[in-house]
């Protein structure tokens, strides 16, 4: 890893300059970038040995009177462990879009069905959350309006670390859940959707045309935590861009002014969200490949009852364990993601 070993020499380098630290943001973004790297770095060091390892104990076991019976369940967990962490590496290797080691912010929002499909955007979040936290990302919710009676009917949250977007596009669409449904007295099985939005957070110094005259900025009181200034100043914050009809909202922070910010910030990843989907679209047509917008683009199944499977339905890769699946466990979806869009480009 040459060019990474380089980046964190300049960058170590850089973190002892004294004019830095009168910037904390730009010091703890340098500071967080340097950790990404050792630990970057240090995975990809430690394969050989890993395997090494494996390799010698594979090689004793063989010479044991029982074949190495009483070795091969640790073997088999070392084997599984480095496995596992390579295609994490591997996959890094795949984000090669302009805005994928940006920070992500996400949205899921409750299909028709009511409290079902609202309860069903409440365990996504949760799902999300649970992947962010194995992958040790740091998250805050920006925005969300609770439901009548359970669940939410929308939530909008960012991810905060690298690669965080390039990660999450994996879960753009429409995500269908079947179960029996704990709301009904009659116990019968319901089938509950919800539509997963992801943008890249993008820098402010990015390139993104957004004319003033175009914005329609209302204010309102918050209706969610925020302490004492909840319900009683309009610090809530509704953003609607008139060309495309974006509405973006944000309540969560304390005041008017840091609100505004959020959203605007949300607004311009939309904005980016849009122009990233017109040139997929576009990439779609040239291959001859039919793309239909909206909520008939279901991307996974996730089924509770009668029996237990995850499916995603772009890329084949299922599993029987849906509780893994919504305690985090995406990374085979965003593996099998991505290894499918390398195939769409190389026939591109």
């Amino acid at each position: 890893m040459p060019g990474k070993e380089i980046e964190l020499a300049d960058l170590t380098t850089k973190s002892g300059d004294a004019d830095l630290w009168n910037d904390p943001a730009a010091a703890q973004k340098l500071l967080r970038r340097i950790d990404e790297l050792r630990e970057e770095i240090t995975t990809w060091g430690e394969f050989g040995s890993r395997a090494r390892t494996i390799a010698d104990v594979a090689e004793m076991a063989a010479e044991e009177p029982d074949g190495g019976a009483s070795m091969t369940a640790d073997l088999e967990r070392d084997l599984a462990s480095l496995t596992a962490d390579w295609t994490t590496m591997e996959g890094r290797l795949m984000l090669s879009d302009p805005y994928d080691a940006r920070p992500a912010i996400v949205s899921v929002h409750a299909g028709a069905g009511g409290t079902e499909s609202q309860d069903w955007a409440e365990m996504l979040l949760r799902m999300y959350l649970r992947w962010a936290e194995r992958n040790r990302l740091r998250t805050e919710i920006l925005d969300q309006t609770e439901g009548e009676e359970a669940g939410l009917k929308s939530v909008t949250f960012a991810v905060d670390g690298r690669w965080a977007y390039g990660r999450l596009k994996s879960e753009r669409g429409v995500h269908r859940l079947v179960r029996i449904s704990p709301f009904d007295s009659q116990k019968r099985r319901h089938t509950s959707f919800a539509l997963v939005e992801v943008m890249p957070e993008v820098p402010e110094d990015v390139a993104v045309e957004i004319d003033e005259r175009d914005l329609r900025v209302d204010t309102y009181r918050s209706s969610g935590a925020g302490g004492q200034h909840v319900n009683k100043t309009d610090s809530a914050v509704r953003i609607t861009h008139l060309p495309t009809g974006i509405v973006v909202t944000c309540q969560n922070e304390r005041s008017q002014t840091q609100n505004r910010e959020r959203a605007m910030a949300v607004l311009r990843a939309k904005l980016v969200e849009v122009a990233e989907e017109k040139r997929e679209a576009e990439l779609a047509r040239l291959r001859g490949q039919h793309v239909e917008a909206g909520w008939g683009n279901q991307i996974r199944s996730y089924v509770l009852q009668p029996y237990t499977m995850v499916k995603d339905l772009r890329t084949g890769v299922e599993t029987s364990d849906p509780f893994a699946v919504l305690d985090g466990d995406l990374e085979p979806f965003i593996d099998g993601y991505l290894r499918s869009r390398i195939g769409q480009v190389s026939r591109a």
